[in-house]
């Protein structure tokens, strides 16, 4: 795979079952890889599992289902799915890069971005709030625990 999550990746939204697209701040890249492909891949990538984040998630929060997951904890990169991640339109958001979102209709939210980007996509406002927030807990715990240790 010739693409990996950072600092700047906003989104990651399916094209299909095998291509991605992939947000940046100022660039947008197609990946010849499913969405969930490149999350194992980026969770690997920084030393860990995708299975391994979930659990971590589950053991901080006792999230079993949509999990928002630390893909690398120096930098804080957390990202949240808007379904299932085994759902092929699953698209994974960035939380640090969210400016503000709205309710575009009853199944659909508008996300923009810290650099004036915007995205719809298919979830509720208040599934898309719920997301926020336990992606939100899960750096406040990451940000506890790691200051408790000096880290930063």
């Amino acid at each position: 795979m010739d693409y990996e999550i950072n600092y700047d990746t906003q989104a990651i939204i399916p094209i299909s079952e095998t291509s991605c697209k992939v947000l940046e701040n100022n660039e947008k890249y197609i990946i010849n890889s499913s969405v969930l492909s490149l999350m194992e891949h980026s969770c690997e990538y920084f030393g860990s599992s995708f299975t391994g984040r979930k659990e971590g998630t589950k053991k901080l929060l006792g999230i079993t289902h949509k999990s928002p997951i630390i893909v690398e904890e120096s930098r804080k990169i957390i990202f949240f799915p808007t379904t299932s991640p085994d759902n092929i339109e699953c698209v994974w958001i960035n939380l640090e890069k969210i400016d503000k979102y709205y309710r575009v209709s009853s199944k659909k939210s508008e996300i923009l971005f810290k650099n004036g980007n915007r995205i719809t996509i298919n979830i509720s406002y208040g599934s898309l709030s719920n997301q926020i927030l336990r992606s939100t807990r899960l750096k406040y715990i990451l940000e506890e625990r790691t200051e408790k240790k000096g880290v930063f």
